[in-house]
């Protein structure tokens, strides 16, 4: 450790800065919201410590499988099935409890869509509408509004999952009807157009994942693997980069439609399918995103649950 006595000159200050070992005074709020059942409660936990969900508030209506994404203050939810397709948008502020307010609305009523976002755009995609989908949405998350085209996926499907980093954001998985689908595919986020090839999941037929990332690494856990069922896989590709994704670790325990959520060094992953008395899951994991490895448990949520998504401030700001 340095002497930090005396005057610094510019040059010293962010030398000591970067070696003054301080805790993170603003710890990652990550939100969880929907669920089996329509339900509408939105539960909290805090990044940088393990523990138990707490209560934040509740959505506008309840809702399975929302997708969800987040800048550094607000969370989203979009679309999902509160009694049939919806095409609700609702945002909440992350450091104010509460429930949620209106956005505005996508395009078209869609449910089983996936969502991703940068600091400032959130980008929605996939899913049925009266059928399978290939639309694509984005909002300006700072500005309530109904979304706007953005282009479309590589084809019409469901039960994807999607992560991003500040640029870059991915669609993985899902199925078209046919076939459980393994393709990853990538949008650059800033801009509008359609989805482009980036390589195969490792599952070869995989639906329901959960995804999670950092600014530089994406990953892929649990879901649906053809015949053989739930899984707890854990995958990784590099963002920046296209290619197949490789070998991570393992979730806690065989799951699907987990939620899922990050910051810059932790995922997350929460419920889900998990073969229990009652199919649902309650128990969260936790693994670290720049290394590999099996993941450990982070807490609970307040009450078994699948089917349902998460957005998270930390990883609003990855930027």
């Amino acid at each position: 450790m340095p002497n930090y006595q005396g005057v610094w000159d510019i040059t010293t200050q962010f030398q000591y800065a970067a070696e003054w070992n301080l805790d993170n005074p603003n710890p990652s709020i990550a939100l969880f919201a929907g669920g089996n059942g329509n339900l509408n409660v939105i539960e909290k936990i805090i990044m940088g410590t393990s523990g138990d969900a707490t209560d934040f508030g509740d959505l506008t209506s309840g809702g399975e499988i929302p997708a969800a994404c987040g800048s550094t203050t607000r969370g989203v939810w979009l679309g999902g099935e509160r009694g049939s397709a919806s095409n609700i948008i609702d945002f909440v502020t992350f450091a104010s409890a509460g429930n949620a307010s209106d956005f505005g609305d996508l395009s078209a009523a869609t449910r089983l869509n996936a969502a991703h976002s940068s600091a400032t755009r959130g980008v929605v995609g996939g899913g049925i509408v009266s059928s399978r989908t290939d639309t694509i949405d984005y909002i300006t998350i700072a500005s309530e509004g109904n979304a706007s085209d953005f282009g479309n996926l590589l084809e019409a499907k469901n039960d994807q999952s999607s992560t991003s980093s500040a640029t870059r954001g991915l669609f993985a998985g899902g199925g078209n009807g046919s076939v459980n689908l393994d393709v990853i595919e990538y949008i650059t986020i800033g801009s509008t157009g359609n989805g482009s090839d980036f390589g195969n999941l490792l599952a070869g037929t995989t639906n329901y994942p959960a995804g999670a990332s950092s600014n530089t690494r994406a990953l892929f856990a649990g879901g649906n693997a053809g015949g053989s069922g739930r899984q707890n896989v854990i995958q990784y590709v590099t963002i920046a980069s296209t290619g197949n994704a490789s070998d991570f670790g393992d979730l806690t325990d065989d799951v699907s439609a987990v939620a899922s959520n990050s910051n810059k060094t932790l995922a997350v992953f929460a419920g889900g399918f998990d073969g229990s008395d009652s199919g649902r899951g309650k128990h969260i994991d936790k693994v670290t995103i720049a290394s590999t490895g099996n993941a450990s448990d982070f807490g609970d949520l307040a009450a078994e649950k699948s089917n349902f998504s998460g957005c998270s401030n930390g990883h609003g700001g990855l930027a």
